[in-house]
């Protein structure tokens, strides 16, 4: 009765990246905007569990949240999903690299991968006839970058909770 109970709790905690991805995704709240700034939930979602657990949220799930999130906010067909599966893959990369896992240098590596997946999304949506606001693009980069140790202390607790 105890593996069994244990069994269950394991694989419902091991869901709950794969149900954050897309209640992000179907929710239309990828990007929380305050007043002053917003946050880009989805880069953090995706690099620190592709980082982390990459059997959690698997590259096809990343690709369907990201079209869902196309078709949402009403972006070309493809943008956002290409500038996920680009966090995905530096996340991968570091991954093979990495010998320790400290806040500190998944925090750094997170710069480069930003970086990559908004030139990216810029060249995408520039291709697309697409207007885009670069303060906004930028701003949200900058806050993303900030936020992005409270959301890994928060993911690290869940993670631990899957580990157990």
């Amino acid at each position: 009765m105890v593996f069994l109970f244990k069994s269950i709790k394991f694989n419902i905690f091991k869901l709950i990246p794969l149900i954050l991805l897309f209640f992000i995704s179907l929710n239309g709240n990828s990007v929380i905007d305050f007043n002053l700034f917003s946050i880009n939930l989805h880069y953090i979602l995706i690099y620190y569990w592709v980082l982390r657990l990459p059997q959690a949220i698997g590259y096809g799930f990343i690709f369907l949240s990201g079209v869902i999130t196309d078709v949402i906010f009403g972006l070309p067909i493809g943008v956002t999903a290409l500038a996920l599966l680009t966090i995905a893959a530096v996340a991968s990369y570091v991954r093979v690299v990495t010998v320790r896992i400290s806040l500190m240098a998944d925090w750094i590596s997170f710069i480069p991968a930003m970086l990559i997946a908004n030139f990216i999304y810029f060249i995408a949506l520039y291709f697309s006839n697409y207007s885009i606001d670069y303060l906004y693009l930028f701003t949200n980069s900058i806050f993303t970058f900030i936020f992005y140790p409270v959301l890994w202390g928060l993911f690290t607790i869940i993670f631990n909770l899957i580990k157990t």
